[in-house]
């Protein structure tokens, strides 16, 4: 029985812990706050990630020490240093495989808006260098390593533009008005599909010392989705808008989400594709029906509201 490490307990972070305990492995779950799914087979472990020493004695005897954190999006440039450089170094000392949770921030604006592997990590903004130099560091550090990449989140708990804009709206009945061109197609990808392929490629020697993208549904508009989502779920549509791009800019001026939100605006402003093929046709792994992740979307939402009554 192989023993996994995992460093972050959100919608990914779980959803590897649980893959991994179905299968029958040991997880230990590594988070400040000591949180994760409960399982015989999963142990929660408080924790400061960034301590390399501590986590290197979490990581012995680990086949593999999955990257699945996720730093205050506000703070990346200050968190996310001394927080991969640990799960480096604990990689380092053990022999352990480190599987990169990824994202498509290191290619910065596209031309056509399409992103394949072999894509220049040509990003230029604050976040999108960050990624680029943890996905350096780990390549040169002489590791055993994945990057596992993928796009904008579509699961329960997954925190995106379509359940934090969207989903409050439908609650409201009111119009839902989303910074970005709500017509234009762009990549979504299911946070169960994010865990399997960070399993699948972290145990298979093909994948290591590259990035690959996670199988992902066929690129849709963000007011496609939203009406797939109310036919699915019977849910009472509400009017989708787009906000005038100003709006963030100006409001990031003061407000600290907002001006991060506006450096990666780019992404919803023109067509947004993650080709996938490469990475279906290498590890024969599909992507989810979309149906399915927002089912678990609609449930969650339904469960999150029970829980507010």
């Amino acid at each position: 029985m192989s023993k996994h490490v995992i460093v972050g307990s959100g919608p990914v972070g779980s959803s590897v812990a649980r893959l991994l305990a179905e299968r029958g492995e040991s997880v230990r779950i590594v988070t400040r706050s000591g949180t994760g799914p409960e399982h015989p087979l999963i142990e929660r472990i408080s924790a400061d990630a960034t301590d390399a020493d501590r986590l290197t004695g979490l990581t012995r005897d680990a086949a593999t020490l999955y990257n699945c954190a996720n730093p205050k999006y506000t703070q990346w440039e200050a968190l996310w240093p001394p927080l991969a450089g640990a799960m480096l170094t604990a990689a380092q000392r053990t022999g352990a495989v480190l599987a990169i949770t990824g994202n498509l921030y290191v290619y910065g604006p596209v031309p056509g808006g399409r992103m394949t592997e072999d894509s220049p990590l040509a990003a230029t903004g604050r976040k999108g260098r960050v990624r680029i130099k943890m996905w350096q560091d780990a390549l040169a550090s002489g590791v055993r390593t994945v990057e596992v990449r993928g796009s904008d989140y579509i699961g329960a708990g997954a925190a995106s533009l379509f359940s934090q804009v969207l989903l409050p709206a439908i609650a409201k009945g009111r119009a839902a008005w989303m910074p970005g061109d709500v017509d234009a197609p762009h990549t979504f990808t299911y946070t169960g599909d994010m865990a399997r392929a960070l399993v699948t490629l972290a145990a298979d020697e093909r994948a290591l010392g590259r990035a690959w993208h996670v199988p992902s549904v066929p690129a849709i508009s963000v007011r496609a989705l939203a009406d797939r989502y109310f036919a699915l779920t019977g849910t009472k549509p509400v009017p989708i808008r787009q906000l005038p791009r100003f709006v963030m800019r100006t409001a990031g001026t003061v407000v600290p989400m907002a001006r991060e939100l506006a450096e990666m605006d780019y992404q919803f402003y023109a067509p947004f594709f993650m080709d996938s093929s490469l990475t279906e046709r290498t590890f024969g792994l599909t992507a989810t029906d979309l149906d399915v992740s927002l089912a678990e979307v609609a449930a969650d939402a339904q469960a999150t509201l029970a829980r507010t009554m």
